[in-house]
């Protein structure tokens, strides 16, 4: 071993150990900090870069779960307004029944029909109010519904261009007059005659509205299964980066304790390689 003034080997070896203990320390102080062992490109390119590409679609599922929301809404004021046309029809249609009874007078023929006419024009008033943020299913003019319901390209045979995946509920156009309801807004049950072909045209009209029951609660229970999909795999791919990248905080707290103490093992150390030339003086004595 040669003693020298100008090179302290032990020190410099100690201050490279000193040096490597306290970035270890800055990287879990880190990792306790942001809850993440991979914060950066710079800490682990692969897993950064994945749990990157996840969180894209963590954002684009977001989306959809709105998209399915918002048809939903739409969806469930159209079934709670078909519902409660299907109850009314199946009240004038008792109404049509007792005013085709020949036994009657003509004065409560009369107040029959004014309950009939009263349970028509709220078929118009019901079509009329269901609608959601501009949406009406029951209304021949209210337009679709259209949702995303995934993240995948419909179109499989383009290679540029994205084409969403999306679900639709049609049109039910329960308007008097229409293809399904097919009582006119001038419907009537004033005499025994107008009365059976009522009964006629009324049952036409549930037939038709079991159809169109159908279809909307069909399409409703498709939206929930679709949702209910959305936000499990929305929690499968949250948890899938948290495996990538969250820091197991029991461990680096115990890491912490670990270094800390190493640093000051390590000042301690180049305390004394720093004294180690100070013995030179002793030669010359």
């Amino acid at each position: 071993m040669s003693f020298s003034v100008n090179t302290n080997v032990g020190a410099m070896a100690a201050l490279q150990s000193l040096n490597q203990t306290g970035k270890d320390l800055a990287t879990t102080q880190s990792r306790i900090n942001t809850g993440l062992a991979v914060n950066s490109t710079k800490d682990d390119s692969a897993q950064y870069t994945i749990a990157q590409g996840l969180r894209g679609d963590m954002g684009g599922l977001k989306a959809v779960s709105q998209s399915l929301s918002r048809a939903k809404s739409v969806t469930d004021v159209a079934v709670a307004g078909a519902e409660q046309i299907s109850d009314v029809v199946n009240q004038m249609k008792a109404l049509a029944y007792k005013s085709a009874d020949a036994g009657i007078d003509s004065a409560t023929r009369s107040a029959y029909n004014s309950d009939f006419v009263a349970l028509r024009d709220q078929i118009t008033t019901i079509v009329n109010s269901a609608d959601f943020n501009g949406t009406n299913l029951l209304k021949a003019s209210g337009g679709t519904v259209t949702a995303l319901q995934s993240l995948q390209d419909a179109d499989t045979t383009s290679a540029t261009t994205w084409d969403p995946d999306s679900l639709s509920v049609d049109n039910q156009a329960l308007d008097l007059g229409g293809d399904v309801i097919t009582v006119g807004s001038s419907g009537a049950i004033d005499t025994q005659a107008a009365a059976q072909t009522m009964i006629d045209t009324l049952t036409e009209t549930q037939n038709n509205l079991k159809t169109s029951l159908s279809t909307l609660g069909a399409a409703s229970r498709k939206i929930d299964a679709q949702s209910t999909f959305t936000s499990k795999l929305s929690d499968t791919i949250e948890a899938g980066i948290g495996n990538l990248v969250d820091a197991d905080l029991a461990k680096e707290s115990a890491r912490l304790q670990a270094l800390q103490v190493k640093q000051q093992l390590g000042v301690q150390a180049l305390s004394i390689a720093n004294q180690a030339p100070q013995t030179i003086t002793s030669l010359f004595r």
